[in-house]
This record gives C-alpha cells, sequence and structure tokens, in this order.
C-alpha cells in the first residue's frame, strides 16, 4: 500500500470511529479499549481499514471456536442460503433443526444426553440463563436461585441478578473458591473445603435466611470474574449437595463449551452432570443462538411458557452443526488442552520474571493474566480477599497464604499492557476483579506457530508497562531479536 492509499485507509478508519462514538449508546465497550475497524478476517487474523493486521484472542468473546469465517462454517451458511430454505420459521421443525440437535446431542454428557431436552430461546445466552430460572422455579416450585461471587450470567434482570456485579440482589450469594485471592485466605484444597462447608451450611441452617432454592447456578470456569477454574472435587461436592437437597444444579456453559478447556464441555473435567446446561456463544458458529439442554423431568413447560421470534434462526443452527462436528472430529478439545497447558506453563514463566503478574491461571485456551502493583503491601483492596484482618490472629486457626497473599490488583497496569498489545498488533481483553486480568481466548484452530507469536507480543507488551511502571522487570529482548 503506497501513501496515498494508507492517508486515505486511516482517513476512512478515524472517520468511522469518529462516527460511531457520536452515534453510538454510552454502553458501548470493546470499541472504546479497541480503536479498530475490522473488514477481513480469518482464522486468528484480522484486518483493519487502516491496513494493519491483528492476532484477534477476544475471538468474540470466545464466540468464535474455529476462528473469523472458517470455511466450514462458510460452507454450511452457503449450503442454506442456495437451497431456498427458509430463514425465519420460530419453532417448526426442520431438517437444519433437526440435524443441529442431533449433532448436539452427540456432544452432550452421557448421563445428561440420554435424558435431555433441549428448549430453543432468544439468540442471546443471557435469555438462556434466564429460561433456565423459569424452568427450576416451575419444576420445584420454590423461587430462590444460589449463585457466586464472581459469577457472569448476562446482562437481562434475571440473569444480571445472578452476576456478581449485581446491585439489586435477590439471589444467595455463595463464596467460589480460587487460590490467588481465596475468600477465606486459604486457597488450594482448604479454601475450596471451606467454600463448599459454607454452602452446606446456608443450605443445612434453618435461620441462614436462605430458604431452600429452585436451583443452583455456576460456571465451571469464571470467564468474566478473571478466569478462575472451579476446582473439580468442589464441583462434585456442589453436585451432591444440590442432590441432597432436590435442588437443579445449572452450569453455565455459555463461553467455556465446545472444546474451551479442554473438554467438549468443561463439567467433563470433573465428571458431574448437571442437571440443566445453558449455551451459546460457540455453539452457533458465530451466529446467534442459545439453548437450554435438561433433564426430561424437569420439562414441566406449559406451551408458551418461554418463547423467542428469532429461537429458529436457521443459519446459526447450520455454522453451529458444522462447528460443533468439526470440534468433535478433529480432536480440537484435547488440542485446547495440550496448547492451554503448554501456554500456562511459558506465562508462569514469565510471571516469574516480572512482579507485575500476580497470578497465571486458566483451562485450555481459556486464560488469564492478572495484574498487580508490585512490591506493594497488601491494601484495602486485597485486604477483603485475604486474611489481612487477622495477621495478629493465631497462624494455626489463620495461616494465610503462604507467600503473604496477594498484591493489590492493578487496573491501571492492566490497561496498559492491552494497549501495549494492540500496538503490537495482538488483541486481549480485559475482565476480573476490578477489571486486572488479562484475558486470552484464542480460536481452538490457533497453530503452535500463532501461540508463538501471541506469546511473544504479549510478552513484549508486559516487558514494556514493567519498564515504564517500576523498572522491575529484568532487562528482555524484543519479539525482533529473539527472532534473530
Amino acid at each position: 500500500m503506497d501513501t496515498g492509499e494508507c492517508t486515505g485507509a486511516r482517513g476512512a478508519h478515524e472517520g468511522i470511529l469518529r462516527r460511531q462514538s457520536a452515534r453510538e449508546s454510552a454502553a458501548r465497550t470493546y470499541a472504546r479499549a479497541l480503536p479498530i475497524v475490522p473488514v477481513r478476517a480469518r482464522g486468528l487474523t484480522i484486518e483493519g481499514a487502516d491496513g494493519r493486521r491483528y492476532l484477534d484472542c477476544l475471538s468474540g468473546a470466545g464466540t468464535l471456536a474455529l476462528g473469523h469465517n472458517h470455511p466450514v462454517v462458510l460452507e454450511a451458511i452457503r449450503k442454506v442460503l442456495d437451497s431456498g430454505a427458509p430463514l425465519h420459521v420460530l419453532d417448526l421443525a426442520t431438517p437444519v433443526k433437526d440435524a443441529f440437535t442431533t449433532e448436539l446431542f452427540r456432544t452432550l454428557p452421557p448421563g445428561l444426553a440420554d435424558h435431555a431436552r433441549v428448549q430453543f430461546c432468544g439468540p442471546a445466552g443471557t435469555d438462556a440463563v434466564e429460561a433456565a430460572f423459569k424452568l427450576v422455579r416451575a419444576a420445584t416450585g420454590r423461587t430462590g436461585m444460589l449463585a457466586f461471587t464472581g459469577a457472569y450470567h448476562g446482562m437481562t434482570a434475571g440473569s444480571l441478578g445472578a452476576s456478581g456485579h449485581a446491585t439489586d440482589v435477590q439471589v444467595a450469594r455463595l463464596p467460589f473458591p480460587q487460590d490467588y485471592r481465596c475468600p477465606f485466605g486459604m486457597g488450594g484444597a482448604r479454601g475450596a473445603e471451606l467454600a463448599a462447608r459454607w454452602t452446606e451450611s446456608v443450605l443445612d441452617d434453618t435461620k441462614s435466611g436462605v430458604p431452600l432454592p429452585a436451583g443452583m447456578i455456576l460456571e465451571p470456569v469464571q470467564g468474566e470474574g478473571g478466569v478462575i477454574p472451579a476446582p473439580d472435587p468442589w464441583m462434585r461436592r456442589m453436585r451432591r449437595i444440590t442432590e441432597s437437597h432436590s435442588i437443579p444444579l445449572i452450569a453455565d456453559e455459555i463461553q467455556t463449551g465446545v472444546g474451551r478447556t479442554g473438554r467438549f464441555w468443561a463439567v467433563e473435567h470433573s465428571g458431574v452432570t448437571p442437571d440443566v446446561m445453558v449455551l451459546s456463544k460457540a455453539i452457533g458458529g458465530s451466529l446467534p443462538l442459545a439453548v437450554v439442554v435438561y433433564r426430561d423431568d424437569l420439562d414441566v413447560w406449559e406451551p408458551g411458557a418461554h418463547a423467542g421470534t428469532f429461537r429458529g434462526n436457521q443459519l446459526a443452527m447450520a455454522a453451529g452443526t458444522a462447528t460443533l462436528a468439526y470440534v468433535r472430529e478433529h480432536g480440537l478439545a484435547e488440542r485446547a488442552a495440550i496448547l492451554g497447558a503448554r501456554m500456562l506453563t511459558q506465562l508462569r514463566q514469565l510471571a516469574a520474571e516480572f512482579p507485575i503478574i500476580g497470578d497465571v491461571r486458566g483451562r485450555g485456551l481459556m486464560i488469564g493474566v492478572e495484574l498487580v502493583e508490585p512490591g506493594a503491601e497488601l491494601g484495602p483492596g486485597a485486604a477483603t480477599d485475604s486474611v489481612d484482618g487477622y495477621r495478629d490472629a493465631d497462624p494455626e486457626v489463620f495461616p494465610g497464604p503462604a507467600d503473604g497473599g496477594p498484591r493489590p490488583a492493578a487496573p491501571e497496569l492492566a490497561a496498559a499492557v492491552q494497549r501495549e498489545c494492540l500496538r503490537r498488533g495482538l488483541i486481549v481483553e480485559l475482565g476480573g476483579r476490578r477489571a486486572s486480568v488479562v484475558r486470552l481466548l484464542p480460536p481452538l484452530t490457533i497453530s503452535d506457530e500463532q501461540a508463538v507469536a501471541v506469546l511473544d507480543r504479549l510478552a513484549d507488551a508486559v516487558a514494556a508497562v514493567s519498564r515504564g511502571h517500576t523498572h522491575l522487570g529484568r532487562p528482555r529482548a524484543g519479539h525482533s531479536e529473539r527472532a534473530g
């Protein structure tokens, strides 16, 4: 591209961004931190209107299991378009829907697939959550719900009320186990055990103020909460607790499903079979689609009890069938487990080099890097997630983490790393408590070479921010130096 073309491309790029800022809602999110204008995309790569190319580790917030414009997805969409099939059918039966449902049931955990029903919802995951809540309330005759700190289940009223940033809370909140910012200051198996005991206590104590609920909803890996995998033993404990109290267990697999965590569904890591699964994002093959899958004995719906004009999205079902089959047939979940473990190992080596990285965690190709204030004492923000208030207590009673606990979260550093990544042609997302976690959600089709490029660019971004903030990181060769 010559100088004139570059100038013209930049002008078009800036004009589109300027008009977006003038016309669109103040509620827009990704566009604020990622001022790019995508015009072409394939696999991991996006090309902007300004001619720049980016490696996309946002993947539509986990929607693009096969990356952008995968050939099998495009072919599935073209086939429907060329066939003359209706594109809008409400909830009527069609060959396209039948193929999707058959492939979906083929992938489900065996204990659920053998006795399951599927409810097609409005096209967003939050509507599937709303439908799941309505379902278990109708099935049990109860109204309350159990959810967990740090959760994210959507932006409509019911799902927002079960999420970690809710303000008008009508849901009982339980502690979610995590190592780095354990609510009990323990971490590990001991912290998970305390979280489970708290849940049991709430349900068993007749004076807890929490009546027997209609259901419990949890994420096998909290995504927006900061990429926090639920320990497998804790997941099994939640399953036993809910079964013993006749509480339907709802697994929110909207972001964790379709191979993302190294198993086709994240609940499979623990061997847990939930009563209800809410699914969206990747199941539509990049197009809007959301469903609830549940045990057939819960199927107490009256006709029209949950409906939606766009629940029959034929193009999304075709794209979803192609995606589900491709992930299953090509072992992409297993591939995500292997490559994700390798990337986590390399990122933990990076954390040992740069103190601004407090923790690295994840499962499969769902990875989080938490940015912290290096060398800082535990501040007020960290104290709420630790036993900081009990430093003078008996260490046998309140032992605390061996390393002294987590450093204060550093959202400014996380935002700086995101900006430096974008400068280097890498798109990453932020999440977690105080937006201090850099999140990687690459497509499951990412190659080994692309994974190296992603980590190189992220490492260079961390090094640049570390030098500018604290000068504590040891000198690190740039990407071009290492390549040479």
